[in-house]
């Protein structure tokens, strides 16, 4: 496997604040606006800022997955909440921190210590956070989950 990848990426304008946002190796296009807390943004339709945060919350969860896999960590769920925060820093704005809420199901009390460890190296080994200067906050939980729901 080569070191480097690349991922392309076009955004089209279509009208007022909206375009689209595609990629020449994926099947479904995503309509994209200026978020509405700006002049004329949008409500309702995904905005940079909503994929910033989207793109550092997915990361966590497939870099959990793989390093889960390989660690062999038994769950149940994976569920994160992301919340991204705006904020005018030196007279910019910027997302200036992510806060990650993982929740994660278990089935059994004494696997805790050892699901948070595979949590924290997750977040740690994430691409994503690791590429942009917001600071990120990480926010685990771990659920026992009894195996009878599971059934």
């Amino acid at each position: 496997m080569t070191q480097e990848h690349f991922y392309d990426v076009t955004v089209q304008w279509e009208s007022d604040r909206k375009g689209n946002i595609s990629s020449s190796v994926l099947n479904e296009t995503i309509e994209v606006a200026t978020p509405p807390e700006f002049p004329k943004g949008m409500a309702g339709i995904w905005s940079p800022e909503h994929l910033l945060v989207a793109a550092v919350n997915s990361c966590l969860m497939t870099t959990f997955l793989a390093i889960a896999e390989n660690s062999k960590l038994s769950f149940t769920t994976f569920t994160s909440k992301a919340v991204g925060k705006l904020a005018i820093i030196e007279g910019k704005y910027m997302i200036s921190e992510i806060t990650l809420l993982p929740t994660l199901g278990i089935v059994a009390e004494d696997q805790r210590e050892r699901a948070l460890k595979v949590l924290q190296k997750s977040e740690a080994a994430c691409l994503i956070s690791n590429s942009i200067k917001s600071q990120i906050i990480f926010q685990p939980q771990i659920e026992i989950i009894s195996e009878e729901v599971i059934a």
